[in-house]
């Protein structure tokens, strides 16, 4: 198929694979993103929890032992901000939605694997079996989406970072050698 020219029509549906792809590898960065930020803060509201049960548990005792007003007023305050913290995250499970964004970004990891392989055959192929290929993965995008829970403007913006800045979903060549056996390497050492 001719790909050659802005104006070929083999060029101008490369081109909108590759643009599907790059949406599709964004969205799948920005879960993964927002995983590892709902695990963190999850992980700190339990920590907190800990620390102040245990600093309320201390401020009873030490009030029951010494009968200090200062004491009771700081244990009370205390418990007073556990008491903040634990309603707070009554009506929130991190580890849950953590579990659906997860789920998201291994559906979407699939698919970019399928955009990649189109796009490695797409000389090899027809133009139909091209576009029937492109509109399954565009039906099996949409269904991932419909079915996940929305990322946020600072998962893109990580993401975006980890995309641009920090190559997170490419490698050098080198660095693909290096993980594989001596065997099929491209650079013999």
């Amino acid at each position: 198929m001719e790909r050659d020219t802005p104006n070929s029509q083999g060029y101008k549906l490369e081109s909108q694979i590759r643009e599907a792809y790059g949406r599709l590898v964004y969205t799948f960065t920005c879960h993964n993103k927002l995983v590892n930020r709902l695990l963190k803060r999850d992980n700190t509201i339990k920590v907190a929890q800990i620390v102040l049960s245990a600093l309320t548990t201390g401020s009873l005792l030490a009030t029951i032992i010494r009968n200090e007003v200062i004491i009771g007023i700081l244990g009370a305050t205390l418990s007073i901000c556990l008491l903040i913290l634990n309603a707070y995250v009554k009506d929130f499970d991190l580890v849950k939605l953590a579990q659906s964004h997860q789920k998201a970004a291994d559906e979407l990891w699939v698919i970019r694997e399928d955009y990649v392989s189109l796009l490695t055959d797409f000389e090899s192929l027809e133009l139909q079996e091209v576009i029937e290929r492109r509109n399954n993965l565009l039906e099996r995008t949409a269904d991932v989406y419909s079915q996940s829970p929305r990322t946020d403007a600072k998962s893109y913006k990580e993401a975006q970072k980890a995309l641009k800045t920090e190559e997170e979903q490419t490698f050098s060549e080198r660095e693909i050698d290096v993980m594989l056996p001596n065997s099929i390497r491209r650079e013999k050492n």
